[in-house]
């Protein structure tokens, strides 16, 4: 489990979380930087410097996305992190289930 002291110099990592956590009230919230695989591409080298916090892949498991549909999730979440979006967040890879679809995932997986 991340504590405050590991999080420290990723303020784009804790505001996502921060933001994910109030708007979904999620069960699971998995966050991944990356950044890394990505730091040499020229926009990225621009961005702030390279402060490796420009691409995350995100899973999230929370009912507030039932009888939603993959693109409303993705757009709930593009809107709670449009100001981490703004300012050099350039991508996310978004994993969005409810509960019950995590279980029929689990129960398929052999």
């Amino acid at each position: 489990m991340a504590t405050a002291q590991d999080a420290v110099g990723r303020p784009v990592e804790q505001a996502i979380r921060r933001k994910l956590t109030n708007v979904l009230q999620p069960s699971i919230l998995t966050i991944t930087n990356d950044s890394w695989r990505h730091r040499h591409h020229a926009p990225m080298l621009e961005t702030d410097g390279g402060n490796g916090e420009t691409h995350f892949s995100v899973q999230v498991v929370s009912d507030a996305f039932s009888g939603k549909t993959t693109m409303q999730r993705h757009r709930m979440i593009y809107a709670a992190l449009s100001e981490e979006l703004e300012n050099g967040l350039h991508a996310l890879v978004l994993n969005t289930k409810t509960q019950a679809e995590l279980r029929k995932a689990e129960v398929q997986t052999p």
